[in-house]
């Protein structure tokens, strides 16, 4: 056996500075402490993204009515 570092990548293990051939069964060992740094990035992230990706158009529309009713007001 041998260690080799690698990397995540889309979730794909990409190994630095090796070359295997295809076909080549591996098995990954992860570190405590790397592996909860990991899921808690992941979790800030997928949160971050939800939000970003759906948005609320009833509160745009909703916050663009009053503006409009007080400044369209004659006198």
């Amino acid at each position: 056996m041998r260690a080799y570092k690698g990397i995540v990548e889309g979730g794909v293990v990409v190994l630095v500075g090796a070359r295997l051939p295809e076909g080549t069964v591996v098995t990954v060992t992860v570190g405590e402490a790397e592996l909860l740094r990991a899921r808690i990035t992941s979790a800030l992230t997928r949160r971050r993204v939800r939000v970003r990706l759906k948005p609320l158009p009833g509160l745009a529309a909703e916050s663009a009515l009053p503006g409009a009713a007080q400044g369209g007001g004659e006198d």
